[in-house]
């Protein structure tokens, strides 16, 4: 998440491209974008140098030592480098950004997702005003200059400025939280060589979590098979997948994953409930935040999901979908809104839960505070953890009831450190077998499979938590008549010598 600081540089660079002429938002933050990310790939490449000197060994450069475009032209390597060009004079800086650097950035990782993302991108920076582009570098170099440890990713960033046209979660889709996204990756724990995939990735952020988790945990004993299936290099199979329907999420995406070392993920525009995905038992590891709200045409979707459960709401689809993509072993987590846990006037509601519960290994719900998802929406939702296997294996699920996740659960979301479960989370889920010991008053306990089922497949929280009530003992009657009568009296008294007061006055 950005401070509110950041937003404001935010929209001072934006009202300075509007008044320059760029009045498309969707221009705008394309552009933006384009920039900050030009800007990271230079801070990468100086750790890379920095690397180099301290540790005497040569290595890997994102800059070339010297670029020609599809003009001709050459340019020295170093010359388009964002350190380089950020300080030149406005009609150099556009010369090198419009001629050089942006077709460079277009031609990253060769014949990969990101270049491909890329085939149809254009700098919308006019050509008579190269004064305008000065000015967005100069307001995107102060905003990650100033922000850099506080905004994360570019997905953050994006997420913001899709605020300001009032599209984000209209259809039901929010930027999952970075905190959030990482609780869900330490539940799964995905593994050096694991195949990963987000069905509904929008800007990559839990593949970015669990590129981190990878290389934070496993790094040190990996592989270099594993390593060139972690960066999708050396014609290995990439370890990270994404699928989206929106061009310039992707562009996002594939820019993000670069960041975050993964140069060649397989990132590719495909509706993933659409009869054009046949995926099925591939992925080892599936973290996903889908669409909530929604419905699709009957006809477009995927035959095989709708044997699964039969409906067209997406929030469902995309858990079916989910199941399908599993290798047999393989873990979801994903967030779901509340009414897929225990809606039961529709009967594929039930038919999914009944599914997961039977057929597959339910292993966790985590109840979200409503909060989460604010200033987007207050929508409740949580958190499934669950294992497909096709022959059961749900013994005993885990619940816990998340009331506060370290910010605000107001609009602002300001840090709250003071109240976050998620740490308290962490610790009991890895260690289960104490739960069992826990009382139904408690944030979390554990509720045997037969219990769910005689409560017809019902996630409820409140189905399975015990209300405690405190007994009030109030004295009699009578004591208590008394005392009105005391009352009143020492209220009568009090008011005859109010009125021999103002008596005495005439």
């Amino acid at each position: 998440m950005i401070t509110g600081a950041a937003k404001n540089k935010v929209d001072a660079i934006w009202q300075k491209m509007w008044e320059g002429g760029i009045t498309n938002p969707l221009d705008v933050i394309s552009n933006l974008t384009y920039l900050m990310f030009m800007r990271s790939l230079d801070e990468k490449e100086l750790e890379m140098e920095r690397l180099e000197n301290m540790l005497g060994v040569e290595q890997p450069h994102i800059f070339p030592e010297a670029f020609s475009n599809d003009r001709g032209e050459k340019i020295a390597g170093r010359e388009i480098r964002w350190s380089s060009f950020k300080d030149k004079r406005a009609e150099d800086m556009y010369h090198i950004v419009d001629r050089f650097a942006f077709p460079f950035i277009k031609t990253l990782g060769g014949s990969t997702a990101f270049s491909k993302t890329m085939e149809n991108a254009t700098l919308g920076f006019p050509a008579g005003k190269p004064a305008l582009l000065e000015k967005a570098v100069t307001g995107v170099e102060e905003l990650l200059a100033d922000y850099d440890e506080h905004i994360g990713d570019l997905g953050d960033l994006y997420e913001y400025m899709l605020s300001k046209l009032s599209t984000a979660g209209t259809n039901g889709q929010f930027r999952t939280p970075k905190h959030i996204r990482d609780l869900m990756v330490q539940l799964i724990d995905p593994k050096a060589g694991e195949l990963v995939c987000d069905p509904a990735c929008g800007t990559a952020g839990f593949l970015i979590s669990t590129a981190e988790h990878i290389r934070k945990c496993y790094g040190s004993e990996m592989t270099a098979d594993q390593w060139d299936a972690f960066a999708g290099t050396n014609g290995a199979t990439p370890q990270f997948n994404g699928f989206e329907i929106d061009q310039t999420m992707l562009r996002i995406s594939a820019m993000n994953l670069m960041l975050h070392g993964v140069d060649s993920p397989d990132v590719r525009y495909l509706d993933s409930i659409s009869q054009k995905n046949a995926i099925s038992s591939k992925y080892d590891v599936i973290l996903a935040n889908p669409p909530f709200t929604g419905s699709v045409d009957v006809e477009d979707i995927d035959k095989g999901l709708r044997a699964i459960v039969e409906t067209k709401q997406t929030e469902l689809l995309f858990v079916a979908l989910f199941l399908r993509m599993l290798k047999l072993g393989g873990r979801c987590a994903c967030i779901v809104p509340n009414g897929v846990l225990f809606r039961s006037n529709s009967k594929a509601y039930r038919q999914l839960r009944q599914q997961l519960v039977e057929d597959h290994k339910l292993e966790a719900i985590i109840y979200l505070p409503s909060g989460v998802f604010k200033p987007y929406s207050g929508v409740s939702t949580a958190i499934l953890v669950f294992t497909k296997t096709n022959a059961g294996g749900t013994d005993n699920v885990w619940l816990y009831n998340m009331e506060a996740d370290g910010y605000t659960l107001d609009d602002k979301r300001d840090p709250d450190e003071k109240n976050n479960d998620i740490p308290d989370i962490i610790e009991r889920w890895a260690n289960l077998g104490d739960e069992s010991e826990r009382e139904r008053t408690e944030k979390s306990f554990l509720v045997p499979k037969q219990e769910i089922v005689d409560n017809e497949y019902d996630f409820s929280f409140n189905k399975y938590t015990k209300t405690e009530y405190e007994r009030i003992e109030y004295p009699p009657t009578s004591e208590i008549l008394a005392e009105l009568d005391e009352l009143n009296a020492q209220f009568a008294a009090g008011l005859a010598e109010l009125h021999k007061m103002l008596e005495g006055d005439l």
